[in-house]
């Protein structure tokens, strides 16, 4: 190991298509890679899409017990102690209108919803077809009265199209709802409405902060196009090589895909391990 000053102090990583493989595990040799990092002073942190909730199974299994940005940034999760340090909700009004308005451009859209807090339920009409990653905490059946959806503070709203492609619907749905949501493309089949501003950023500025780190002195690695804003906060911003081109074309460097130890291959060369 190098006896050089270390390059950044705080590791930002995706979960999905970044830090986890396929299967959801982390490598042994990631795992080595992180424990090596933090044996000279730097800091890593989860910065995730799922919320809390869907986070916290696979934070246990990695033995993570850290702060996390979850939620898209909308939450700050202190998983050791299994406690939401701060939680921003959706105004369920401004997602209706923001869902009327794009429906209006592109027609009936399937709706999801993530309720807001740590036992926030997963819930969807009978149109939405929930991906693969979102079966472990989606509620088992859809709701029968779409009155349900919105009978509890919210999180975010997921859409998808019959028609359109993610990236397609992504584009006009935050083309028709603009300036009353922003709207993210964060993996395939989870387009997603999120309060106004709001972006891993944010809850990765804020999480900083009580980290005592800056900026310039992060290091973050993702793979989708919700990641561009943490990219463009970090000081050095690496793209998988299973990444969405929309992020690629906005990093610094581009690594290995997640399947190939892409974020351990950086951080050794990074941190001269």
């Amino acid at each position: 190991m190098s006896s050089a000053p270390r390059p950044f102090d705080l590791i930002a990583t995706d979960l999905d298509g970044t830090l986890l493989r396929d299967d959801h595990t982390v490598s042994p040799r990631t795992r080595r890679t992180l424990s090596a990092v933090q044996a000279v002073g730097a800091q890593h942190i989860v910065v995730t899409g799922r919320s809390a909730r869907w986070t916290r199974p696979t934070l246990d299994a990695i033995g993570y017990t850290g702060l996390a940005v979850c939620g898209q940034g909308g939450q700050l999760y202190d998983a050791g102690a299994h406690r939401l340090v701060t939680s921003v909700t959706l105004d369920r009004q401004v997602a209706a209108l923001a869902l009327a308005k794009a429906e209006a451009e592109v027609g009936p859209m399937a709706v999801a919803v993530v309720q807001d807090g740590l036992e926030g339920d997963v819930l969807f009409d009978r149109t939405y077809d929930m991906p693969s990653a979102g079966e472990r905490l989606a509620a088992p059946e859809p709701v029968a009265d779409l009155a349900e959806l919105w009978a509890k503070p919210l999180s975010r709203v997921l859409v998808q199209h019959k028609l359109l492609s993610d990236d397609e619907l992504a584009a006009a749905v935050g083309a028709a709802a603009s300036g009353l949501v922003t709207v993210v493309l964060s993996g395939q089949g989870f387009v997603e409405l999120l309060p106004l501003g709001l972006s891993k950023a944010t809850g990765l500025k804020l999480a900083s902060a009580r980290l005592g780190t800056a900026r310039d002195r992060t290091v973050a690695f993702g793979d989708m196009p919700n990641d561009i804003p943490m990219f463009g906060w970090a000081g050095h911003a690496v793209a998988m090589a299973n990444a969405h081109t929309e992020l690629k074309a906005v990093a610094d460097e581009i690594t290995l895909s997640n399947e190939e130890d892409g974020v351990a291959l950086a951080l050794e060369r990074i941190f001269q391990l």
